[in-house]
């Protein structure tokens, strides 16, 4: 590093590094006697101590200005921060990614990003045994940096979730989106008492006692929920009679995977005020006795597959009325109910707006020529919707 000849020196800096024989000549005079040293040593040590204070301030203060990212305003470098974020979901707790990477930088960094709120509203909680005090206490100081702003995490059950609970009770009223992967053999995730919480996801990736979780889980739902995703669990007629109906009532948009149209029936009578929709499933013809008619529904989107042997009447349009149905998306791999879902139309008075069939399902030019006039917007889409792998274990049980 060049100092001497720099114009941005003072005066002191340049004195100290271009007159060192004036300290050793008052060092070295007349009258040398061994106090008078020591006196005259100790002097020129704070000297010098005070002349490389000056040095290290001239050098730092000129290195950070010489680099246009130390003169950038708090507020552009919190904006930058956001834009560092990676675009998972629910953010990972490392030293190698943002926003913990963005503490390791410098004093100012650190200072800035602690003191962002929105880095810090998400997050994965990974439970393990081994280090679990010292991950509650990183998960702890992550929470905190919330600054009560409303959190989204993710959280990976496993059997003991006492600790967990307890983490999350100072935050319970700034969680409004929360998704549980169960693992394994685990017992229900209380959270009947998270009432800022709007939007729950729910995945099984066992096939051991995890219903039993997921049904105790979902018996007792805070009074503020309206969103579940459970595209990834299977969930059967017999578990829907387990959930009491107001625990369901107050929900406005299901995404789910169900065995069996009696299952679609209770999910419309479970839930009175849903307007939004989304259901896959493996269907069998079943003939449901009661007619279903649901006032509130407004979108609905079906990807179903028959099973072999099943027929490919399965009845599906037959029994509801839907007043308020404006968008409609279905994919079925076979031959379209056309007539079922023409006296469908008519019984709901023709109130779609939008339809949309994926490629797969087997139209008539006719029937598509008939859906292009009643609907306003009508189309036909290569993937609109989900086909569905149905695992080995299920195709044993059913097939």
């Amino acid at each position: 590093m060049q100092t001497s000849n720099s114009s941005l020196d003072p005066p002191s800096v340049s004195a100290a590094i271009g007159e060192p024989q004036k300290y050793s000549d008052s060092i070295i005079g007349e009258d040398s006697g061994p106090e008078n040293v020591r006196n005259s040593v100790s002097y020129c040590q704070g000297q010098l101590v005070e002349e490389k204070a000056v040095i290290v301030r001239s050098n730092t203060s000129r290195t950070r200005f010489s680099s246009p990212i130390w003169r950038l305003p708090t507020e552009i470098l919190s904006e930058i921060f956001l834009y560092c974020l990676p675009e998972d979901e629910h953010l990972m707790y490392t030293s190698k990614q943002a926003p913990m990477l963005l503490t390791r930088i410098c004093c100012r960094w650190r200072e800035i990003a602690v003191g962002l709120p929105m880095l810090w509203c998400s997050l994965q909680l990974q439970m393990r045994y081994d280090d679990w005090e010292k991950r509650a206490f990183c998960y702890d100081s992550w929470l905190k940096r919330s600054g009560g702003r409303p959190l989204s995490l993710r959280i990976r059950c496993r059997p003991d979730r006492n600790n967990l609970q307890s983490l999350l009770q100072p935050y319970v009223q700034q969680i409004s989106s929360l998704s549980l992967d169960f693992l394994r053999n685990t017992g229900p995730f209380i959270m009947e008492d998270f009432l800022a919480l709007k939007e729950l996801t729910i995945s099984q990736y066992v096939l051991d006692d995890s219903p039993r979780a997921i049904n105790g889980s979902l018996s007792k739902l805070p009074v503020n929920l309206r969103r579940i995703n459970m595209e990834n669990v299977w969930i059967n007629e017999r578990q829907l009679y387990c959930f009491p109906d107001s625990a369901w009532a107050r929900l406005t948009h299901i995404e789910i995977t169900v065995d069996g149209l009696y299952a679609f029936a209770r999910i419309l009578r479970l839930c009175p005020n849903l307007s939004h929709l989304k259901i896959v499933g493996v269907f069998h013809s079943i003939q449901i006795p009661e007619s279903v008619m649901h006032t509130n529904l407004q979108s609905l989107c079906m990807c179903w597959r028959v099973l072999r042997h099943s027929g490919e009447d399965l009845g599906l349009f037959k029994v509801m009325t839907l007043p308020n149905l404006r968008v409609l998306e279905a994919s079925h791999r076979g031959l379209w109910p056309h007539e079922d879902f023409m006296e469908f139309l008519t019984r709901s008075k023709y109130p779609l707006e939008r339809m949309v069939l994926d490629s797969v399902v087997s139209i008539t030019a006719r029937q598509r020529a008939e859906y292009a006039t009643l609907i306003p917007s009508f189309d036909i889409i290569s993937g609109a919707g989900r086909p569905y792998n149905v695992d080995e274990e299920w195709k044993d049980q059913y097939l």
